[in-house]
């Protein structure tokens, strides 16, 4: 593909608002909640659109699309994306308005009030391993992918430059400055993908055409032994553990709506994020499903599927539009991660085990430092990704089911039950790493299955440890009064209604 004039104008422009947004935002950014939590400023379109933009990454477009383009998932993937919006808004009913009540900075700080520090220690600790080798090292190598795929850039100097450059404006310009960024990369993607989408359709002879040629693709309700997407796993199943970790108990996603200047504006940036999730499928998987309609025999990897398309149908003047696109998805959850991987590192590690007295400044430095040290492991960690043969979306959901089904235990059984010890949540998380790879290893059937038998499992450990040895110690959270209520809106009520039965609607059409 060859690039012209326009094309590096709208690229340059697009680099150049990066930049730009970056310094702006990252003006006086002195303190730890500052830096860290954006001085809890954020306004609800903020919080949203940079949980989309941080959610959805060129593993997405490469991943998510390349699961489309196989026969046996299709549509079908698209449950991640809406049972994601169920998902958000338990998270925006129940778990929001209790972190920011108890002033947190981190997800794992939580797991400290209700038990004691080593819950906390260890949710940490899992959390900076999984960002580093398997999230952070799969988004560039994504990128990089694409970039080669497309535009002919050779695959590490892609990984390279994406990282060193994401990582340059993360480390100055703290959560606010990923938030802003987020702001143009996240509505940067979505018009991309709806240009791509736009004429694929129109390639391939329109919708109805596009129906008559998906060869059972657009099924999102799968036979019962589906050896990878079950409906028992989707609705009733291993589904909502990943959706209720990722948006309700991972540091990344939660960090900005920890940031949010009131329970109300949290809430309303969550209940935007979770409609725009509910179109993600038809501008992402569709692509992946007419790639196969066109270019079925001569795409060899499903992976290749989305670079392919663009590569075959963008018009002279809009590959710049399309390389800031996926350029911008890799960079909004690159930043989102680096800067939610050091607070976490700088406030659960090195203020809690290393200097506890030092400046507000020291700590911001901490956390610069780290950026730039996880910046240099994932790009080396994906040489490992390179090595994985089905596909990079499932690479990153299986290997998060390490950790997920344990932490989402720790905080279930916490939260409902006060007996519960710390020693139990101790052992339900370090219980989940060897369980899963034994359940991986052991019996096939889909990785969400052992997610769900791994967590059902779990809680039957920590309940019978907590039958033996019930929790003594008088449960205290801080309270910080500002966000003290706990109340639903009506209005956001009808808000979560609305998007529920969208939902439903969804899955009854494509069923």
């Amino acid at each position: 593909m060859e690039l012209n004039w326009l094309d590096y104008v709208t690229f340059a422009i697009f680099l150049l608002a990066v930049i730009i947004v970056s310094i702006y935002a990252s003006k006086k950014e002195e303190t730890t909640e500052e830096y860290f939590l954006a001085g809890r400023t954020l306004t609800w379109w903020m919080v949203g659109l940079s949980l989309i933009a941080s959610n959805i990454s060129t593993e997405h477009f490469v991943g998510m699309a390349g699961q489309g383009f196989l026969s046996n998932v299709g549509l079908a993937i698209a449950s991640y994306e809406w049972i994601a919006a169920l998902a958000l808004i338990i998270v925006a009913v129940y778990l929001l308005p209790k972190f920011l009540r108890a002033g947190i900075y981190t997800i794992p700080e939580f797991l400290e009030y209700r038990y004691n520090r080593w819950p906390r220690t260890i949710m940490s600790a899992g959390l900076l391993v999984m960002y580093a080798t398997v999230t952070m090292a799969t988004v560039l190598y994504a990128g990089g992918l694409a970039m080669e795929s497309i535009f002919g850039v050779n695959l590490y100097v892609g990984i390279w430059a994406l990282g060193i450059f994401t990582g340059a404006y993360t480390m100055f310009g703290g959560l606010k400055a990923v938030v802003w960024t987020d702001v143009v990369q996240g509505l940067t993607l979505l018009i991309g993908a709806i240009v791509v989408t736009v004429l694929a359709l129109n390639e391939v002879g329109g919708y109805e055409k596009f129906v008559e040629l998906s060869e059972g693709r657009l099924h999102t309700v799968l036979p019962a032994d589906h050896p990878e997407l079950p409906w028992t796993a989707i609705f009733i199943g291993g589904m909502w553990l990943p959706n209720l970790f990722y948006w309700g108990l991972n540091q990344f996603i939660m960090q900005r709506t920890l940031g949010a200047k009131s329970l109300h504006e949290g809430q309303k940036g969550i209940l935007l994020a979770a409609s725009i999730k509910l179109i993600i499928p038809l501008i992402i998987v569709f692509p992946g499903i007419i790639a196969f309609e066109l270019y079925g025999d001569q795409i060899g990897k499903a992976d290749a599927a989305y670079p392919y398309l663009v590569k075959q149908l963008l018009p002279a003047g809009l590959v710049g539009i399309v390389l800031a696109a996926i350029l911008g998805a890799t960079m909004s959850t690159l930043d989102s991660l680096l800067n939610s991987a050091a607070t976490i590192f700088t406030i659960d590690f090195y203020k809690q085990f290393f200097n506890k007295e030092a400046t507000q400044k020291h700590f911001v430095t901490v956390g610069r430092i780290c950026t730039v040290v996880l910046v240099i492991i994932a790009c080396l960690c994906t040489v490992f990704v390179e090595r994985y043969t089905e596909g990079l979306y499932k690479f990153i959901q299986i290997w998060w089911g390490c950790i997920q089904p344990g932490i989402v235990a720790a905080f279930f059984m916490g939260l409902i039950w006060k007996k519960v010890p710390p020693v139990a949540a101790v052992v339900g998380m370090l219980l989940n790493v060897p369980l899963y790879i034994f359940l991986l290893n052991t019996w096939k059937i889909a990785f969400l299955h052992h997610m769900a038998i791994c967590f059902v499992v779990i809680c039957i450990v920590m309940a019978i440890i907590t039958l033996i040895s019930p929790n003594q110690r008088k449960i205290v959270y801080p309270v910080k009064q500002e966000f003290a209520t706990t109340a639903l809106s009506p209005a956001l009520k009808v808000w979560a209604a609305l998007i529920v039965i969208a939902t439903a609607g969804l899955y009854y059409y494509f069923r």
